[in-house]
């Protein structure tokens, strides 16, 4: 670490804790040429995992949209919220596991619309209509035939 005042690299590390939040470090440290104490924070370089779009767009990947988009697909219909936390997990993990911290939007959607097929076929039917952005009545019905 570079001294703030002399520029100096050699330090020594006087103090060390956790921040309340224990998302970083705040170290004391004590430039070996002038004896000036500065403080310095350690905290984990975070890159967002992302979700790249129809349109190209690539946006942040946020479970609590996904356990939403689940949840009004889900609404009035008998499926325990534990399968649905279940679900996100998977979908979280299909987006950690690429190499390039990125997935398709329409991969994830797939991933979650094959669970739902096996656990609710309404909860399908309404989540595949908004993923699959539905036109007209004819591939609504085209979808429930497949069924």
């Amino acid at each position: 670490m570079k001294c703030p005042y002399c520029g100096y690299t050699q330090d020594r590390v006087v103090d060390s804790r956790e921040s309340k939040e224990a998302d970083s470090i705040r170290r004391r440290r004590e430039c070996e040429r002038c004896e000036k104490r500065f403080t310095t924070y350690e905290r984990l370089d975070e890159i967002p995992y992302m979700v790249v779009k129809k349109d190209g767009r690539r946006e942040k990947f946020e479970r609590n949209k996904v356990l939403n988009g689940l949840l009004r697909a889900c609404e009035k219909r008998p499926v325990p919220a534990a399968r649905l936390e279940s679900i996100v997990n998977e979908a979280e993990n299909f987006v950690m596991d690429s190499p390039e911290r990125e997935r398709r939007s329409a991969e994830v959607g797939e991933l979650i619309m094959r669970e739902l097929k096996a656990l609710d076929t309404v909860a399908y039917i309404r989540f595949a209509s908004v993923h699959r952005d539905f036109q007209d009545v004819n591939e609504f019905k085209t979808e429930l035939e497949s069924l």
